[in-house]
């Protein structure tokens, strides 16, 4: 009876044993199946980001990889490139006009943000109250954003002219002394300011007005009852409800601004020291100048480093901690 009853202990522990490892095998193939059945499920979504990867890597990432590679390197049309190290970074920080691209983009960033900024934000205010043509005005408004770049700055070059423009003609009709516009120092960069706040204002001003129609009415209700005016509602609901895309749209138009090529360089030239930008500088060094892309890369490299230094410190400043 006890070799009898020992062997059934035996037998019977071994049989748990394959139990055990049976149950195991089938929560494995079942993690396997769960995970063939979620690849195929998303196989489409997969193949679409991995498109949208390639195109990434291939027109975005590689040529942002290629231009730190470049900022090393001697780059023109005659010789073939040459590693250079340092040199081109500080040939740039030795250059008179260095320092002067980079005051003048300050400044056109500023003025533009006065204007560009504001602007967009009082005049979607303005046709959100309207209660006739609404959509008319945000044709005419989005309007600039749909022309080219070049085709605007032609148009308002007609504009300035100092002879037959059409700005110089209205002050002569008023009686006023006619401007110089581009060619004036002192005029010059607000010039600037005007055509890009004018082709660009566009696509800030539809947001916004997104944003306020996004605005439940019944704050507005409640504010009216308490005898809010006009201004006390748009500080106490309108600004507070509009924060976020506010702040987006800050950093957008800095980063958008402190880029500005097309405004400079078909109005004023490359070589006017009022107007000169650092992205017509890169132009000067690329194209110009120097014919150097090792230099002008080196520049691009600065502007990405100073753009991205900025980007994230506004991001974590205006973090939202709620």
């Amino acid at each position: 009876m006890v070799v009898l009853d020992s062997e059934f202990r035996v037998s019977d522990s071994g049989g748990g044993g394959s139990d055990r490892s049976n149950v195991a095998g089938e929560k494995q193939r079942a993690k396997r199946d769960k995970l063939k059945r979620r690849v195929q499920d998303n196989l489409l979504a997969y193949c679409f980001m991995a498109a949208g990867i390639a195109c990434f890597a291939i027109f975005s990432w590689w040529p942002l990889i290629k231009g730190v590679i470049l900022s090393f390197q001697q780059v023109n049309f005659v010789t073939d490139p040459e590693w250079v190290g340092l040199d081109n970074f500080k040939a740039i920080f030795d250059d008179p006009l260095f320092w002067t691209a980079w005051w003048n983009t300050l400044k056109f960033t500023l003025f533009a943000l006065v204007l560009g900024y504001l602007v967009p934000f009082f005049m979607a205010i303005v046709i959100n109250e309207l209660r006739h043509f609404q959509g008319f005005f945000r044709v005419a408004v989005y309007l600039p954003l749909m022309m080219p770049p070049v085709v605007v700055v032609l148009l308002w070059q007609f504009f300035y002219d100092p002879g037959n423009g059409l700005f110089n003609t209205l002050l002569r009709g008023v009686g006023l002394p006619e401007s110089q516009w581009t060619q004036s120092s002192s005029t010059a960069m607000i010039s600037l300011v005007l055509v890009s706040t004018w082709a660009n204002m566009g696509g800030a001003t539809i947001m916004y007005l997104a944003a306020l129609q996004s605005i439940p009415g019944e704050l507005y209700e409640a504010a009216e009852i308490e005898g809010a005016s006009i201004w006390q509602r748009l500080r106490h609901v309108t600004l507070p409800q509009m924060r976020f895309i506010m702040l987006v749209l800050l950093l957008l138009q800095v980063v958008a601004t402190m880029q500005v090529f097309v405004e400079p360089y078909q109005l004023t030239g490359t070589t006017n020291p009022d107007t000169i930008t650092v992205m017509v500088l890169i132009y000067r060094y690329a194209f110009t100048v120097n014919h150097d892309f090792g230099m002008a890369a080196a520049m691009s490299v600065l502007l990405f480093i100073l753009l991205g230094v900025f980007s994230a410190v506004y991001l974590r400043l205006t973090r939202d901690k709620d």
